[in-house]
């Protein structure tokens, strides 16, 4: 994919939470944390889509590993 919605953002943060919860309701898991700064921007400039060439390796990862 050479950009990732809003929604696949949001799908892979869930995905990521359901398969590896927060041992302390507060802490995310690494690939949630890696994505979370994404959503929050997206909600804020009212960003449609991202593309995947200004993701960092570890975003896209766990990107694609949630998605596939």
């Amino acid at each position: 994919m050479s950009h990732f919605s809003i929604a696949d953002i949001e799908r892979a943060i869930n995905h990521w939470r359901e398969r590896r919860p927060s041992p302390d309701g507060i802490v995310l898991c690494a690939e949630a944390n890696a994505l979370a700064p994404i959503y929050a921007t997206m909600i804020v400039e009212r960003m449609a889509s991202v593309d995947a060439a200004g993701l960092r390796p570890d975003q896209i990862a766990a990107l694609r590993a949630a998605l596939t």
